[in-house]
C-alpha cells in the first residue's frame, strides 16, 4: 500500500481549527477521513455527524477500539492521548483504511514538531502543515509577552496560512485585512495566505487527496465559496523538468495553494509533482499515471495564462 497522507492543522486557541475539521467532515464527498485529536473532549464534532461514540473503558477487549468514534460517511475520529504513534498504527490497521488523516494539534503545540515526529513513522507521509490565524487578533496575540513566541513559531513553519474570521474585521477599517496579510508575510516570507470566514475552505485546498479527485471527476461544490478559488488542469504529456515545474508553482506564483499531478521526465519516466503552499516535492509516479497537472489557487490574483506559459516554457526547454 502507498503511504497514508496526513495533514496537520495548527493554530492558537480560538482560530477555528475545530470549525475547519467539522467543515471537512461535512464535505468529505465519499472519502474516508480519520481525525486525530489529543483528547475527545478537546474536539467538538458536530453531534449529527457522530454515528457511534467511543466504547466505554470497561468494555471487553474484543469490542471496537475505545479510542475511535465512528463518523458519518465512513470517517472516524481517533484520540491518541499520550501515544500518538500507537494511535497512528491503529489507523493503518483499520479495514477499510482511511483515505486521509487530519491531525488537529493543540492550541499551544508546534505543528512543525508534530510533523517531524510523523515523518519518522513508516506508513505515513506528511501532506502539509496548515496553520490558522484569527484575522481580528493575530497581530495583538503575536505581540503578547506570554504567548507571542508560541504563535510566531506556529506560523513560521506553515506550508499554508489560513487567515480565518476575516468577517470580524472592523467594517470601518477595510484596509486591515491587507495589512494583516502583509504582516503575516513579513513574519513568514513567501508565505501562501488564504483568507476565509468560518473556516469554510474547499477540502482540496487543505488536502491533496481531494485535489487528486479533481483529476478523475468534478468535485462536489459543498458548503464553501468556490468562487474564491480557481482550478485548472495542465497537459503534461511531454518531456519536462518535474522539479523545475514544482518549484515554479510553489515559489513564483503567490496565488497557487495546491498542485498535484504527473509529468513525463526527459528520460521518459513518470514523476509525481505535489505542491502545498510553499512546500513542493517530486517522487516516482505510479505505472498508471495520467499525464496532467491540477493546480488550484485564489481567484483574485490567479494568472492562468502566465502559469500555462511558464510551465510550457519549461517543457519546451527540456525538449530542445
Amino acid at each position: 500500500m502507498s503511504d497514508l497522507p496526513i495533514t496537520i492543522i495548527g493554530g492558537y486557541l480560538g482560530t477555528g481549527k475545530t470549525t475547519l475539521i467539522n467543515h471537512l467532515l461535512r464535505n468529505a464527498d465519499g472519502l474516508r477521513l480519520a481525525i486525530l485529536v489529543n483528547e475527545f473532549g478537546s474536539l467538538s464534532i458536530d453531534e449529527d455527524l457522530i454515528v457511534q461514540p467511543p466504547t466505554p473503558a470497561n468494555a471487553d477487549a474484543s469490542e471496537k477500539n475505545q479510542n475511535l468514534i465512528s463518523i458519518a460517511g465512513g470517517c472516524v475520529c481517533c484520540s491518541y492521548g499520550n501515544d500518538l504513534t500507537l494511535a497512528m498504527m491503529d489507523l493503518l490497521a483499520l479495514d477499510p483504511r482511511p483515505d486521509h488523516v487530519v491531525l488537529e494539534s493543540s492550541g499551544v503545540a508546534l505543528p512543525a514538531s508534530i510533523a517531524a515526529s510523523v515523518s519518522l513513522l513508516s506508513g505515513y507521509v506528511v501532506d502539509g502543515i496548515v496553520v490558522l490565524a484569527n484575522a481580528e487578533t493575530i497581530q495583538e496575540q503575536a505581540a503578547d509577552t506570554y504567548i507571542g513566541d508560541t504563535i510566531k513559531k506556529q506560523l513560521e513553519h506553515a506550508d499554508l496560512l489560513v487567515l480565518n474570521k476575516v468577517d470580524l474585521i472592523d467594517p470601518a477599517k477595510p484596509e486591515q485585512q491587507e495589512q494583516t496579510i502583509d504582516w503575516l508575510i513579513s513574519q513568514v516570507p513567501e508565505a501562501k495566505v488564504v483568507c476565509t470566514e468560518h473556516a469554510r475552505l474547499p477540502p482540496a485546498v487543505v488536502m491533496q487527496t481531494f485535489l487528486e479527485r479533481n483529476q478523475k471527476r468534478k468535485p462536489a461544490t459543498g458548503h464553501h465559496d468556490t468562487s474564491l478559488f480557481k482550478t485548472i488542469t495542465l497537459n503534461t504529456d511531454f518531456p519536462a523538468d518535474a522539479e523545475a515545474i514544482a518549484q515554479l508553482l510553489a515559489e513564483q506564483f503567490a496565488a497557487v495553494v495546491r498542485a498535484k499531478g504527473f509529468v513525463r521526465t526527459a528520460s521518459g519516466e513518470a514523476a509525481t509533482i505535489q505542491v502545498v503552499g510553499r512546500r513542493w516535492a517530486v517522487s516516482v509516479a505510479p505505472d498508471d499515471a495520467a499525464f496532467n497537472l491540477v493546480v488550484i489557487g485564489q481567484s483574485d490574483n490567479f494568472d492562468e495564462a502566465a502559469i500555462r506559459q511558464s510551465v510550457a516554457e519549461l517543457v519546451v526547454t527540456r525538449q530542445q
